[in-house]
């Protein structure tokens, strides 16, 4: 289940990919297999474990192609250690929102990547999220938990404030948003709770066979309650461009 459009960001042969907080892998792995050169980045060393057998699966598998490299780093978002301007792309999908410093992880989501290159920011949308939150105090209380909600204009404007330009936004998982809501509702503590099984079967079906009917539901959605908010930015070639 990607966040982040692919397309839009150009990922493909030849193109050096960072994914910061890359978590259980999903981008990682989607830019192996497209041919980029990938980083999979994070602080959680098991989770860099599990996505670095997957990255010797897919290429055992010839899921990726031979020219293409993936590699794990564990760190701290805060220092990235990296070169100025070493990426063509950066992606950062649901991590901002678990960083109190948020300001000192967007300078270095923008410092590590090279001029003219792109920018995927993804979040918690707003609402959706304000209603977990709501229901539920363990949703976000507990350690590594969500420490703050944005909105959508607000993170804009801490990205563009650091010289980056805008391109475009918009909002995916729309399926997803009423079952957190269930979660939240009955105890995040309860996944084994029949409303919640049940409403998880019906996500993996629908990720699996990726049906018409979910699909078309789901895009119609996703302006209204789609969970996630995705942020494009490019960095302007020229030092001091207009945004």
């Amino acid at each position: 289940m990607l966040t982040v459009d692919f397309d839009r960001l150009g990922i493909g042969p030849g193109v050096r990919v960072i994914d910061v907080g890359c978590g259980q892998g999903r981008h990682s792995f989607e830019a192996y297999r497209r041919g980029a050169d990938i980083v999979a980045f994070d602080q959680n060393a098991d989770d860099l474990a599990d996505v670095k057998i997957m990255f010797g699966a897919l290429a055992e598998a010839d899921e990726a192609p031979d020219y293409a490299q993936a590699e794990t780093v564990q760190g701290d978002a805060l220092a990235l250690p990296f070169e100025d301007g070493e990426f063509d792309v950066v992606i950062a999908s649901e991590i901002l929102e678990h960083i109190p410093a948020d300001d000192g992880a967007i300078a270095e989501l923008v410092r590590i990547l090279k001029p003219g290159g792109a920018l995927a920011i993804t979040v918690p949308r707003w609402l959706p999220e304000r209603i977990c939150w709501l229901l539920s105090d363990e949703y976000h209380a507990n350690e590594g938990g969500h420490v703050r909600i944005y909105r959508a204009d607000e993170l804009r404007g801490k990205v563009t404030a650091r010289g980056m330009r805008f391109i475009h936004s918009e909002h995916a998982h729309a399926l997803h948003a009423p079952y957190w809501w269930l979660k939240c509702l009955v105890g995040v503590d309860k996944p084994d709770a029949r409303p919640v099984q049940l409403y998880h079967r019906m996500l993996v079906w629908d990720m699996m066979k990726r049906p018409w009917l979910t699909r078309v539901a789901e895009s119609a959605l996703d302006p209204v309650i789609g969970k996630s908010v995705a942020l494009y930015f490019t960095k302007p070639a020229v030092s001091g461009a207009r945004r």
